[in-house]
């Protein structure tokens, strides 16, 4: 074969990736780049895709002191010597149980870890990073010996572009990916969280997963197709396609009984597998049809999330048990809703929230139906959870994303505030949540003319909101940007108050 074939064991290699046609990525702009990755252009020419990732890779922006293929070569024999690499422990910042061999022959095999024991004494400041071992095994099958492939790790983990999020590598920036993955799925897979909150006893557990579905579960000529899109356009594809994964698997399995007691496993079996139901064509395609999802989008949720988790004292791995607290049976008292329902509504409120538990600020059983007196005990208090129940034993309720002493802006007019992230939802006689309907119909929004200079209306209603002309730019509609002192473009107000009534929706 040619001079990228040292590590590969070419029995378990796709067939279609041994063409050796002499092939050369000229194009250097974005936009091409972009569309030859999710094409798979260089997925069918081995030879081709190694010089691709070598290039990409060398356009990463790093550090000025980067490890280089010459530091490998010094400091390999001391760290590894002629011990066998597998007698050696990996570093706790990964999953020893989790290498991925993918296609490697016994001699990748043993790099992998070589490599894995040189980058952490390279990188004393990498605490947690999962999904460095699948990383290196995939990049070994495109390296001519194990310092190239060394030093394209280190560039990824060096990157230094504060607008380029590559791989997480602190407890703190895994556990808000988790957190963020979560909140995309509450928006964007609603059918499929549904059936995860209905399976599962912690479907934030669930969701803590997503990365291993990706990097350890997923076939190599599937990870191979998400990495070539991945180097182009970093982070936001490993969501995408995380989502893309959780909505086949719904598609798939909705209406059967689990093969197994967890629906982890299921998931995890179900990724494995993945070639008996999906192609990777088609998981890209399914991945890049999720609308309304951008960059910014992300990095907010990630900011909101990391800044959750460090106000809660969770930045390291032996925390995390605390991370994710439930809503506990003995501790949770109600006469509207049970503790099931409960953890129902927990699992649709943004996972930064899902931090804290409930406490209660009001009940009719003890403070009256007066609504000035909802308003004095309830303002101070952000987010709230409003439960109703009817005459009828019918149960409904709201998530109020913003403190109530906001209706005050409007003097004694009835004025809207709030975000996208309010929604109402219906317990009894059945369970039912309504979001803002421009998050599953964009169309319906109205396009209105905004001065650049001029920020819109603290009082727009959801009828007057303007939408961005480049979507990439839009912030979603769900996300408060006010908290991370922002300017929005896009109005979605949907609470009102008055001494006379309550208006939510």
């Amino acid at each position: 074969m040619d001079e990228y074939n040292r590590f590969v064991d070419w029995d378990k290699m796709d067939v279609t990736a041994q063409s050796q046609d002499a092939k050369e990525l000229t194009c250097t702009e974005f936009q091409e780049l972009k569309q030859l990755a999710r094409q798979g252009h260089w997925a069918k020419n081995h030879s081709l895709r190694a010089k691709v990732y070598h290039k990409l890779i060398s356009n990463i922006p790093c550090r000025t002191v980067t490890p280089d293929a010459n530091v490998y070569r010094d400091i390999v024999v001391k760290i590894v010597g002629k011990r066998s690499s597998s007698s050696l422990p990996l570093p706790e910042f990964v999953d020893n149980s989790l290498v991925p061999t993918y296609c490697l022959n016994a001699e990748g095999i043993s790099a992998v870890r070589k490599i894995i024991l040189c980058i952490a004494n390279q990188f004393p400041d990498i605490s947690f990073c999962p999904a460095l071992p699948s990383v290196i095994a995939l990049l070994l099958h495109y390296s001519k010996d194990e310092a190239e492939c060394f030093e394209q790790v280190c560039r990824i983990l060096a990157c230094n572009d504060p607008s380029k999020r590559l791989i997480d590598q602190t407890f703190l920036a895994f556990e808000s990916s988790c957190m963020t993955f979560g909140d995309l799925v509450n928006k964007y897979c609603q059918a499929a969280h549904k059936l995860m909150v209905a399976v599962s006893e912690d479907v934030l557990e669930v969701y803590s997963d997503w990365q291993r579905w990706l990097f350890g579960e997923l076939p190599m000529v599937y990870i191979a197709r998400v990495f070539d899109v991945f180097l182009v356009e970093g982070y936001k594809v490993l969501y995408r396609v995380a989502l893309a994964l959780l909505k086949f698997f719904h598609k798939v399995r909705a209406g059967q009984p689990m093969e197994s007691e967890s629906v982890q496993q299921d998931i995890r079996a179900f990724v494995r597998d993945i070639a008996k139901s999906v192609s990777p064509e088609r998981l890209l395609e399914k991945a890049f049809a999720i609308r309304l999802f951008s960059r910014k989008e992300i990095q907010l949720l990630q900011m909101a999330n990391e800044k959750a988790l460090q106000q809660k004292g969770i930045t390291v791995k032996q925390k995390r048990q605390n991370v994710h607290l439930a809503v506990h049976a003995e501790n949770f008292k109600s006469e509207i809703v049970s503790v099931k329902e409960m953890r129902d509504i927990w699992s649709w409120i943004p996972e930064r929230f899902a931090l804290c538990q409930p406490l209660l600020l009001f009940t009719t059983l003890e403070h009256g139906c007066s609504l000035s007196r909802f308003y004095s005990h309830s303002e101070g208090h952000e987010p709230t959870i409003l439960l109703i129940k009817t005459t009828a034993k019918e149960v409904c309720g709201a998530y109020l994303s913003t403190d109530w002493s906001e209706r005050r802006r409007g003097g004694n007019k009835l004025s809207f505030f709030g975000t996208g992230e309010c929604f109402v939802f219906r317990l009894q006689p059945e369970v039912e949540r309504y979001e803002w309907v421009i998050i599953k119909h964009p169309e319906l929004a109205t396009t209105g003319s905004e001065p650049e200079n001029h920020a819109p209306s603290s009082s727009s209603t959801l009828s007057s909101g303007s939408v961005p002309s480049d979507p990439s730019d839009r912030l979603s509609p769900f996300l408060s940007a006010r908290h991370f002192n922002l300017p929005s473009k896009t109005a979605s107000m949907f609470m009102a108050g008055s001494s006379e009534c309550i208006i939510i929706g």
